[in-house]
């Protein structure tokens, strides 16, 4: 993502270290993926580490008071490989075998009781900007516009969250519209293609994010994967963009996309 210039979004549950993301691309820009925890202390230490080491925004995760039923990790029985660890809490945890991990930590970690006053909390221990991850209605992006976040990442968690939620894409317009330019709005879930892209950006996302694509790129060929990924990403959008007549991004708008509901 350096080499690209892209924003890259780490993950509180990476394999890597925030230390180490940095020092492996340290001109990167990236924003850092929070969860509130039971224990306040672990994610206020997170915050102040990641704002040490020059991450330029929290992208707070606020669809998932609880882990949804991901049917395919059960059917899998996904645990976490025995090689792996979720390196940002190395140490933090005490290693009982007898008490069930959810994604490399223990089960019943994350915040059941997370509200928006948690926003002002967040504000109070930290100068970084909040940018609120899993926004799927237009009272709720109200509601992160009168609590003063900077951004909105309308998202459904993938789609592993609530089953039968809506994709983000649908819950994106309503969500543009509230908002009306007071902050920046952005999309996942879902980005496959340049084209979808640009239906993104044409009804009113600043930008996306990607998360499976640069998986499977990074499980094809590694880091060069992954650039070929974002770089295939990026040729296609330029040219949705050219065959829809775009000569700029400025030109992309509302009327490049017919969408109806049923």
């Amino acid at each position: 993502t350096e080499a690209l210039n892209t924003c890259y979004i780490t993950s509180t549950y990476s394999t890597c270290s925030v230390e180490e993301i940095v020092a492996a691309a340290p001109n990167g820009y990236r924003w850092f993926q929070l969860y509130m925890y039971r224990d306040r202390k672990l994610s206020e230490q997170l915050v102040h580490r990641v704002e040490a080491l020059g991450y330029k925004a929290l992208v707070f995760t606020v669809d998932v008071p609880y882990t949804g039923k991901r049917r395919n990790d059960i059917r899998n029985q996904f645990r976490l490989p025995p090689h792996l660890k979720v390196k940002n809490f190395e140490g933090v945890f005490q290693q009982e075998t007898s008490v069930p991990e959810e994604y490399g930590i223990p089960a019943n970690t994350l915040d059941p009781s997370i509200s928006w006053k948690d926003i002002y909390w967040l504000q109070s221990i930290t100068h970084l900007p909040i940018i609120v991850k899993g926004i799927l209605t237009k009272e709720d992006a109200e509601l992160a516009v009168e609590h003063g976040v900077q951004g909105i990442i309308v998202s459904n968690h993938g789609g592993r969250q609530l089953d039968g939620g809506p994709a983000s894409i649908d819950a994106l317009v309503e969500i543009v519209d509230v908002v009306a330019g007071r902050i920046e709005i952005y999309v996942d879930g879902g980005i496959r293609t340049g084209s979808d892209v640009l239906k993104a950006l044409a009804l009113g996302a600043k930008c996306v994010f990607i998360g499976r694509p640069a998986v499977w790129g990074l499980a094809y060929k590694g880091e060069e994967g992954v650039r070929e990924v974002l770089q295939i990403l990026n040729d296609e959008f330029r040219l949705s963009m050219a065959l829809a007549g775009c000569k700029n991004v400025a030109e992309i708008n509302r009327s490049l996309v017919q969408f109806s509901k049923l």
